[in-house]
């Protein structure tokens, strides 16, 4: 999946879980740029996510995601295995 495909089915999930169809991300989006992206909707987020592309994210990584490029490169590099 290119990586571009990625960002846009994270937009649509983030947009299903917080109730906003005219959501628009990229790569520099942070939750403090995102009306209602709370710790809540952060796990239902990561569970659609896990759910969606069949993988696993551990607690660490997620952590360490400061945006939502670092959550796209994460999916990237585990759909790629």
């Amino acid at each position: 999946m290119e990586r571009e495909e990625i960002l846009a089915t994270v937009e649509s999930i983030f947009a299903k879980v917080l109730k906003k169809n005219d959501l628009k991300m990229n790569d520099e989006t942070t939750a403090n740029d995102v009306d209602g992206w709370d710790s809540m909707s952060n796990m239902i987020v990561i569970a659609e996510i896990e759910r969606h592309f069949g993988i696993r994210l551990k607690l660490r990584e997620i952590i360490k995601m400061k945006n939502v490029g670092a959550l796209c490169d994460v999916i990237k590099e585990k759909t790629s295995r």
